[in-house]
């Protein structure tokens, strides 16, 4: 194996510390003769260990040890994978390198472990190739990377010479693209580890047909989306309003009607501005269309982070890249809160106190598309609960005077008419039957 590992060249960054290298590194040892049974044993099981913690995450089954060598290929990132990701095949001198590390990746799917195990007295590499794993609900694993990494796991071990394995490469480039924008729908930030996103394992599975009204929001929101994925000009979008109206629903959704077309959302809090820029740096030369989604936007006068904000939508002296959008949720249309307290501090200590107002109300003039969310009225109230309690309580016996009579009752107590409150009422409705 160490042989096979060391002839890598495209993919050499797959990285000394990742399970490849470091069972390469074992089984040289191994191969030299020069070890401690114990401590080479105790090395093989860490290894394993990881790869089973791996093959959690991602579900992998059958053969994990094939699963892991196609995780390998989709997940390296490179300048040749991403050039594939944007035009499939290429030709160049540079196809003769891959092809080379496509007959090593074929080698090492196939490579026996059972001289290793006779000798160590071993049987951990026989189970994780036949391996039956236990299902679990999508909720625990990143769905979304198992299917497309099982899938090339299982082509590529139809491949029946090199140069089938290598197209089944490219193939997959082409259509599914690569590394965790190619495998996820959706990112957050975070500060730990090489990259300052990461993926969100699992997501909502709303759809727009959930959202029960609103047709005229959705119908804009959809038209701007459709108009960004298409490669046309687009806004970004605030979404304004009462609490409880579908807001976020409605991004959420935005996503499993559009993640198959590119669209992949980003989630960024207002503590998490500053790191704006890099984010745009790392996504803007990518094959996908960007949403850059902050939920519940507010802030209070004396919060600064808007100007972060400010600066990505207007653009410093780089240009915002046109794979990027910024849509926005707030139940205030003006962002940044102000009192007549702040304008009584300002008259006593700004000479240009026009200017300090005009520059904090400004922001949301920014984005270029305002839609408004709002309570429904009673008579929409009671068309949200009716629908969803047919939807979710088909054998239900409650007559529309019942259903609407506890309906009130419950939104009395539950902050009034929302449809956040019809779900919960119609949860609850559930939760009794």
């Amino acid at each position: 194996m160490y042989e096979l590992v060391s002839k890598l060249l495209v993919y050499r960054n797959i990285g000394k510390e990742s399970i490849l290298f470091k069972l390469s590194e074992i089984i040289k040892d191994f191969d030299d003769g020069e070890y401690d049974r114990d401590e080479l044993r105790s090395r093989i099981l860490d290894e394993v260990h990881e790869l089973l913690n791996l093959a959690t995450e991602y579900g992998f089954d059958k053969n994990l040890w094939r699963d892991y060598i196609a995780y390998l290929i989709a997940m390296t990132e490179n300048p040749f994978t991403i050039v594939s990701e944007k035009r499939g095949k290429t030709k160049g001198s540079v196809n003769s390198f891959v092809k080379s590390d496509m007959s090593v990746f074929r080698q090492l799917m196939e490579y026996d472990f059972e001289k290793l195990e006779n000798e160590l007295s071993l049987d951990c590499f026989s189970l994780i190739t036949h391996y039956d794993s236990v299902k679990k609900e999508d909720r625990f694993i990143n769905k979304n990377a198992s299917i497309r990494i099982r899938e090339l796991s299982d082509r590529l071990s139809l491949a029946k010479n090199d140069d089938e394995f290598f197209e089944e490469v490219i193939s997959f480039y082409g259509k599914y693209g690569v590394g965790m924008f190619g495998m996820n729908r959706a990112f957050r930030v975070s500060q730990k580890g090489d990259s300052i996103l990461v993926p969100i394992a699992a997501t909502s599975t709303v759809t727009l047909s959930d959202l029960f009204g609103y047709e005229s929001q959705k119908e804009a929101l959809i038209k701007n989306t459709e108009s960004f994925l298409n490669g046309n000009s687009a806004n970004n979008v605030l979404l304004y309003g009462d609490a409880g109206t579908g807001k976020s629903t409605s991004v959420k959704a935005l996503l499993n009607l559009y993640y198959e077309s590119g669209l992949r959302i980003i989630e960024v809090y207002k503590h998490e501005f500053k790191y704006l820029p890099e984010i745009i740096s790392i996504i803007k030369n990518r094959n996908y269309r960007f949403i850059i989604y902050m939920d519940d936007l507010s802030f209070e006068s004396a919060e600064t982070e808007y100007k972060y904000l400010k600066a990505v939508i207007e653009g410093d002296l780089e240009v915002k890249p046109e794979n990027v959008l910024i849509y926005a949720t707030s139940n205030r249309k003006h962002l940044i809160r102000e009192s007549f307290a702040d304008r009584k501090e300002t008259d006593d200590d700004d000479i240009h106190k026009n200017d300090t107002i005009a520059e904090r109300m400004s922001l949301s003039d920014r984005f270029g598309l305002t839609i408004s969310y709002f309570k429904p009225e009673r008579k929409e109230f009671y068309g949200i609960v009716k629908s969803l309690y047919k939807k979710d309580l088909k054998n239900g016996n409650m007559t529309d005077e019942e259903l609407f009579l506890e309906a009130d009752r419950f939104a009395m107590r539950n902050g009034g008419m929302s449809g956040r409150t019809a779900q919960q009422f119609v949860d609850y409705l559930v939760s009794l039957s």
